[in-house]
């Protein structure tokens, strides 16, 4: 790799997984000086990863691992069907008066499944289908079922990359894919859903509950009916069909958080590097701060420390994001603001 790499130091180590570094500066730019260790280190069944040390680089060889064939794209199948039943289920009992109800009435949910599930297959789909488009191997999404703990009867779905990205451009197309997908088709179902849906009284009658008020649906209610709302003491009630894209946008909004393994984590690590890290543990802090507010915020803070607080590394590190991406990923950060609202879910 010498026409692209000034190799100063060699390291070896014979311990498995064995693996030799070269150290030394780049004669080229990192896009496509990495692309040409690629190909060169394939040949020898290897896999380069590219990383900046001290005031030049490093290149660590490893033993190539081939992306195992999936063999279990039919639990993914199944966990889609009980995820269909679960959100059915969820759907009916926001109109039901007792537990029963939704299985004398298995089709009342439906309304409420298309807008959710037609939002979050969207977005397991644009992720889905640009890690293929950009040879990253990846399983079909895994969508988890949730008929008694969640209001939504889902707690979304999780898609595994089988072998690690190329670079930080990679990171920010798989990344942003799922929720600009998803959002090209939430927005459509919540218009019609609110085109259903009436401008009524609040009553604040026990049990019931309001939806919170983040910034992208107050825009779409002040074009349905032409002025902000709630306002007067007056609010919209939500078709089915409504709640269900509200409730998606609700969860694509908690996904955007920029931190640890989620979508916005991931973006904010295209933009920022390892810098993201500290962006991380702001949002931990931040969700601790806000469960004085909704308490459902602490849990959310125990899922950011669950997933983690470190970001998969691409294989090339150095190769930056070019003008046109880091607006991109600055737009999908706005868009997690206008998912944002301090209190989702008000019970009454």
């Amino acid at each position: 790799i010498e026409s692209v790499l000034s190799v100063e130091r060699v390291i070896t180590s014979a311990r498995a997984p064995a693996r030799i570094e070269l150290y030394g500066q780049l004669l080229t730019d990192p896009e496509r000086a990495y692309g040409e260790m690629a190909a060169r280190f394939a040949e020898l069944g290897c896999t380069p990863v590219l990383r900046r040390s001290g005031g030049g680089v490093v290149v660590i060889a490893l033993p190539k691992v081939a992306a195992r064939p999936s063999s279990r794209d039919a639990g993914a199948l199944v966990s889609f069907g009980l995820t269909v039943i679960s959100v059915l289920y969820a759907g009916g009992l926001l109109q039901a008066t007792d537990w029963l109800w939704p299985f004398q009435h298995p089709l009342a949910g439906v309304p409420f499944a298309i807008g959710l599930l037609g939002v979050l297959v969207a977005h397991e789909l644009g992720h889905y289908l640009v890690s293929r488009r950009l040879g990253v191997a990846t399983s079909l999404p895994f969508f988890i079922p949730m008929p008694v703990l969640s209001l939504f009867g889902t707690m979304g779905a999780i898609i595994r990359t089988r072998e690690p990205m190329r670079n930080r451009r990679q990171v920010l197309a798989i990344g942003a894919a799922g929720p600009l997908s998803g959002l090209i088709v939430a927005v459509p179902l919540l218009l019609l859903g609110l085109l259903r849906s009436e401008v009524q009284p609040i009553l604040n009658t026990p049990g019931s509950l309001m939806e919170g008020n983040f910034a992208l649906y107050a825009l779409l209610k002040f074009l349905v009916f032409g002025r902000l709302l709630p306002s007067g003491g007056y609010d919209v009630f939500l078709a089915p069909v409504a709640f269900g894209a509200w409730a998606a946008l609700f969860i694509t909004g908690l996904n955007l958080t920029p931190a640890g393994q989620l979508d916005g984590g991931h973006v904010a690590y295209a933009l920022l590097g390892h810098n993201a890290r500290w962006l991380s543990r702001l949002m931990v802090a931040a969700a601790v701060a806000l469960g004085f507010v909704w308490s459902g915020w602490w849990t959310f803070a125990v899922v950011l420390v669950l997933l983690g607080q470190h970001h998969a590394e691409p294989l090339d590190d150095l190769t930056p994001l070019r003008t046109r991406e880091k607006l991109l990923a600055v737009a999908v950060l706005v868009l997690f603001l206008l998912l944002f609202t301090p209190v989702p879910i008000t019970v009454f």
